[in-house]
């Protein structure tokens, strides 16, 4: 092992066979790490379909149920665990995730004395719609669960300069850097777009909207398809990609089967590897509705496939994305702006896609994935040079905050019903994909 080198845990509540913006950037990041001599260790909870031969992966047991006055989000560090990371002594600590696994981060930070970073992932309050219970009351409490946890970290990492202020304004006071999950540019650069398009009987002449990702309704995925469906009507020889599945998978089907369209509808279920960056260059126009992401990796993606991207004005959009330059971007929620932003890109010549691929392979490389995780070792290595402060978990405002979860434990209980729900759709997905 190099003599600067690291010891870096991993913390995620979700991991492989999941399939999700989180999971892959743990994956590059770790690649990447080991590649620059580090080692790397990531803890995560077991899933069925799980990998039996993995490499560096240590997993607990995931509460399945949460239920009755015994209730506890928060798991003890396991036996079998403290074994394991006895043995590894981890350096830095990197939280994905503010509940579940994010408490067990911060007590191996205290037992180790080691760094706790954590990265702002998700606008998790816009995920509550899976919740029976329901309620702006709910919202603002997943709003201060996080914030509380935020301020128990040694650094937060907000994946753009907009998720950055919000965190300020939430009342976030310990140091939040801003670093961008990378994309590995030259990966994306080479993909087979005739040869997507053949196996899937896509016309080679079609003009081909596209979009990645799940399914779901926090994704705004109904106004994007209703947005779409106008854009083809007013235009001949259009097609439109769907990469992914969810639960809005049957809603999607039924809108194109009303307006009469169903032929010009591609649905692949979820991709990965080699096959999902075929599906980006097979594209010629990447649309993106989501209201709810940090950054939106799919976007990154598509730029490093060449791919001009329309997408909404939100967090994780304006910060990299520029209106003319690289795409697109659609200012007012409104159906006909949509539509009218996919027709520029489709009356666009030649030379100004040409110019287009050159503005956005600047951006993408911006965004390397070699040059973000330069800037997290960097972050490390400033944060191991501080002395370390352990803290009382128990006395910390966000453990009043998850004390406030056991009094109202039936709507918790319906939260964790909900979000198995969620997981276990997932599963199905992957089911799904492998057989289509």
């Amino acid at each position: 092992m190099m003599a600067n080198s690291m010891k870096i845990l991993m913390v995620s509540n979700t991991y492989t066979p999941i399939v999700g913006g989180v999971e892959r950037s743990i994956q590059s990041y770790t690649r990447e790490y080991q590649r620059l001599g580090h080692d790397v260790l990531i803890l995560t909870l077991e899933y069925d379909g799980a990998p039996s031969d993995e490499k560096d992966v240590v997993r607990i047991p995931a509460l399945r149920r949460f239920n009755g006055s015994d209730f506890s989000i928060r798991l003890p560090i396991p036996i079998n665990l403290s074994s394991v990371l006895d043995k590894f002594k981890p350096d830095i600590i990197h939280s994905h995730h503010p509940i579940i696994l994010g408490d067990t981060a911060l007590r191996i930070a205290n037992k180790y004395k080691a760094p706790v970073v954590f990265t702002h992932h998700t606008k998790y309050e816009e995920y509550t719609h899976y919740v029976p219970l329901d309620s702006p009351e709910l919202k603002k409490f997943v709003v201060e669960l996080t914030t509380g946890y935020a301020n128990l970290v040694d650094c937060v990492i907000a994946p753009s300069q907009s998720i950055k202020e919000m965190l300020l304004e939430r009342g976030v006071k310990k140091l939040i850097e801003m670093i961008p999950t990378g994309v590995d540019c030259e990966k994306f650069k080479q993909g087979d777009r005739f040869g997507f398009r053949n196996e899937y009987k896509i016309k080679s002449n079609d003009f081909l909207v596209g979009h990645i990702g799940r399914l779901a309704v926090e994704k705004n995925l109904i106004f994007l398809v209703k947005s779409v469906i106008t854009f083809l009507k007013s235009r001949s020889h259009t097609s439109f990609l769907l990469v992914g599945s969810g639960p809005c998978l049957d809603e999607v089907r039924n809108i194109f089967k009303k307006e009469r369209l169903e032929d010009r509808l591609i649905l692949t279920g979820t991709l990965e590897g080699q096959k999902l960056i075929n599906a980006y260059h097979a594209m010629d126009v990447f649309a993106f509705s989501s209201k709810t992401e940090t950054q939106g990796m799919v976007l990154l993606e598509a730029l490093a496939a060449g791919i001009p991207v329309v997408a909404l004005d939100a967090t994780g959009v304006r910060d990299f994305l520029k209106d003319k330059s690289t795409g697109r971007i659609v200012y007012r929620e409104k159906t006909e702006d949509f539509c009218e932003a996919l027709d520029w890109v489709f009356q666009q010549d030649k030379h100004l896609i040409r110019k287009l691929k050159g503005n956005m392979k600047e951006v993408a490389e911006f965004y390397s994935m070699d040059k973000t995780a330069k800037q997290f070792i960097d972050l490390y290595k400033s944060l191991l040079k501080k002395c370390f402060v352990g803290f009382d978990i128990e006395k910390s405002p966000w453990v009043t905050a998850l004390g406030r979860i056991k009094v109202e434990r039936d709507l918790i209980s319906n939260y964790a019903e909900a979000m198995g729900a969620v997981i276990k759709d997932k599963f199905k997905e992957k089911s799904v994909r492998k057989t289509e």
